[in-house]
């Protein structure tokens, strides 16, 4: 038999009258539980709620594909609460050790609500902690599998550039050595300084690095002429020399005049020479190039989080957004044509660190899923009176009239499951209206707008 005293030890019963204690005290069902023992099984129809008096529980199931767990102890209330439209339990609950429990069912709530109107404003707002709490799981949830998404094309974009140069890097090795074998086949001729002068003017002017290369047909011929210039000097195994000239544009004539400066065996070490020097050339500016493109993913990885700048600033919107578009460059690439149209003059708005940048993510994230990888997404900015207006459009098939209302309504997906949480853009609409602005959204097929309005730096609304 349930004292009076120890349901009053409860937290959401304390203070509460004693008739009331009496009262549900007389409607429950006293549970004597045995450890190991399932008092609710996940599906089972959600009929009653539980109060742990003694002893230790655990909840374990799936929600929305993901595996939970949690620990039930003394003084917790648990199952279906009052106004909750839980149908069926969402986990099961088992006893982790020997312990007591009252059983109330949820047939007797309207009761309940009507003598008990304190533990039912209690209970209520132990409805709205789980809620929250659910809710702040699943955002997080979000933010991890947004996260994992982003890493994983942001690994695929650093490696390639860092691919690029560390193939140039190795190759870079062996042509220098193909340098410095030349460069003693040509110390051990008898140069005169005029020979030695055109070898080097030669030398710089084939790897000049702002030469613009020949279109594929001009190179091609450029290289079938080289190749035929230098066999009929003998020199039928330097066919290889020949496609590294004809990138840089050189003339067959220039080539020509090596030979007509120079011995046979002089021309053919300096003309080796000046090809590797043209490869070098071009291995430096591979690597460069590579390098500048980790640099510049790694400075947007930090402008994109906010790294090393203050929580809130005057964050300009379309630097912004381009730093969102670079970060999503994996996704873009395979199939999304751009379209820009940005203001001149910078719109800045107050910004609390990277929470913009959610918001441009989740939008455009949601844009290429609905083009399925292939389409135009349309990205504009302008000033309207004290507001920035961002619109971010798409062709793809189009948000039908009757999802359009839900979009924004937390846990709401149209994607199938694993797929979407159905956060995304209630996150989206949570950020913005904490910028004090607003988002709308039109959608027809092949034609879909999201726009976001916020208010410019220093206005006061």
């Amino acid at each position: 038999m349930v004292d009076k005293s120890e349901l009053l030890r409860v937290p959401v019963f304390a203070d509460l009258p004693d008739d009331q204690i009496a009262w549900f005290l007389s409607q429950s069902q006293e549970l004597n539980l045995k450890a190991g023992e399932i008092y609710s099984r996940q599906g089972d129809p959600a009929d009653s709620m539980y109060v742990i008096l003694e002893g230790r529980l655990e909840g374990r199931g799936e929600l929305r594909g993901e595996s939970i767990a949690f620990e039930l102890e003394p003084g917790d209330v648990t199952g279906v609460l009052p106004f909750s439209r839980m149908k069926q339990f969402t986990v099961s609950q088992r006893a982790e050790t020997d312990g007591r429990a009252l059983r109330f069912p949820a047939s007797l709530f309207p009761d309940l609500i009507q003598k008990m109107p304190e533990l039912t404003k209690r209970l209520v707002g132990l409805m709205s902690d789980r809620i929250r709490e659910v809710t702040r799981l699943e955002q997080q949830r979000d933010r991890l599998a947004s996260l994992g998404k982003l890493s994983a094309g942001l690994a695929h974009e650093l490696n390639n550039p860092a691919s690029a140069a560390k193939r140039a890097s190795s190759q870079l090795r062996e042509v220098l050595k193909k340098i410095k074998s030349a460069s003693l086949e040509l110390g051990r001729r008898d140069l005169t300084p005029a020979q030695k002068a055109e070898i080097e003017k030669l030398e710089a002017l084939f790897t000049q690095s702002d030469v613009v290369p020949p279109d594929a047909l001009t190179m091609s011929d450029l290289e079938d002429q080289i190749d035929s210039l230098l066999r009929s000097h003998g020199q039928n195994d330097l066919w290889m020399l020949a496609a590294g000239l004809a990138r840089q544009n050189i003339q067959p004539q220039v080539v020509e005049s090596l030979f007509a400066n120079l011995e046979g065996d002089t021309a053919r070490a300096a003309l080796v020479r000046i090809a590797a020097s043209v490869e070098v050339a071009s291995l430096l500016h591979e690597i460069e190039s590579s390098t500048s493109r980790i640099s510049d993913l790694v400075g947007a990885i930090k402008e994109y989080t906010h790294m090393d700048q203050a929580p809130v600033q005057n964050v300009d919107v379309v630097k912004s957004l381009e730093t969102t578009l670079t970060i999503l460059n994996h996704k873009l690439k395979q199939g999304v044509l751009v379209q820009r149209d940005y203001q001149r003059d910078p719109l800045l708005v107050n910004s609390f660190g990277s929470e913009l940048n959610q918001v441009w993510t989740n939008i455009i994230d949601n844009a290429i899923d609905a083009m399925r990888g292939k389409g135009e997404l349309r990205v504009r900015t302008y000033r309207d009176g004290d507001c920035a207006v961002v619109e971010i459009g798409d062709t793809g098939a189009g948000i039908p009239d009757e999802v359009q209302s839900h979009i924004f309504e937390p846990f709401f997906t149209t994607k199938g499951v694993g797929e979407g949480t159905g956060l995304g853009l209630d996150t989206v609409q949570r950020i913005v209206r904490k910028h004090r602005g607003n988002i709308q959204v039109s959608s027809k097929p092949g034609d879909t707008r999201f726009q976001v309005r916020l208010p410019l730096a220093g206005t006061r609304i």
